[in-house]
């Protein structure tokens, strides 16, 4: 069932009301108080684009493989932009970018159950029908600009969550390795050498070789040897940036 809200502050926080159940969606038309990765926040145009969370119990899932749910998440975004004519690739974790710029994010949330995963808060942000964004915004792109026409955004919306069901039904039936390979194949800069940034500020430059199913990221240096790394310990650095 899809919930729509006009104004909210964050549709995360919404969404952890236990009148929602799997797979229901909270829908904003804006969010005041919008949350990305690493602490930042989502810009949204109200009206333009589409700012989300989806529901999910996915008590079947491990803890230890908790990350196969942003597998499966950054997929579906995939499939349903690229039935809009938009390539993408995953940026690590999973944002989603159309060559350098980045046109959707997402912010999981998860509340355990001992060694089980009870409840997870997907929260979306996907720019739709924005054609222009602040100055302070690095690489934002959006599908207007990509295919050249506006979208209608509640049919976006059923088209991605058409692709998660479907994606979510596989990873329930136990088909680990076609998620966890199709999201390899379609990461940014997979094994491509690219610029990176240590929490301390330390830059150097590595090739991307994988994921590991707790989300490390594992990065080739310039010595051969394959170093992985959690979510908040690197990031990469922006072309723009590039030493």
């Amino acid at each position: 069932m899809i919930y729509y809200i006009d104004c909210t502050t964050s549709t995360n926080d919404d969404a952890r009301g236990e009148e929602f159940v799997h797979m229901d969606v909270v829908w904003a038309g804006s969010q005041s108080a919008g949350r990305g990765q690493r602490g930042h926040s989502w810009h949204s145009r109200e009206g333009d684009n589409l700012t989300f969370s989806v529901v999910l119990t996915p008590s079947f899932l491990p803890v230890v493989e908790q990350f196969m749910l942003s597998e499966v998440v950054a997929l579906a975004l995939t499939d349903a932009l690229a039935e809009y004519g938009i390539e993408c690739r995953i940026k690590w974790t999973n944002d989603i970018y159309v060559g350098d710029n980045k046109i959707a994010g997402v912010l999981i949330e998860q509340s355990l159950s001992g060694d089980k995963i009870a409840r997870t808060i997907v929260g979306i942000g996907l720019n739709v029908n924005q054609r222009t964004f602040p100055d302070d915004l690095p690489n934002p792109t959006s599908m207007v600009r990509e295919c050249g026409r506006e979208s209608d955004r509640r049919e976006v919306l059923e088209c991605f969550l058409k692709h998660l069901e479907s994606w979510y039904a596989r990873l329930e039936r136990g088909e680990k390795e076609a998620v966890e390979s199709t999201y390899r194949e379609r990461m940014y800069h997979l094994d491509e050498e690219h610029t990176y940034a240590l929490a301390s500020g330390e830059r150097f430059r590595a090739t991307i070789r994988g994921v590991r199913p707790m989300g490390h990221l594992c990065l080739e240096h310039a010595d051969g040897v394959v170093r992985e790394y959690a979510f908040k310990e690197v990031e990469f650095v922006l072309r723009a940036k590039d030493a």
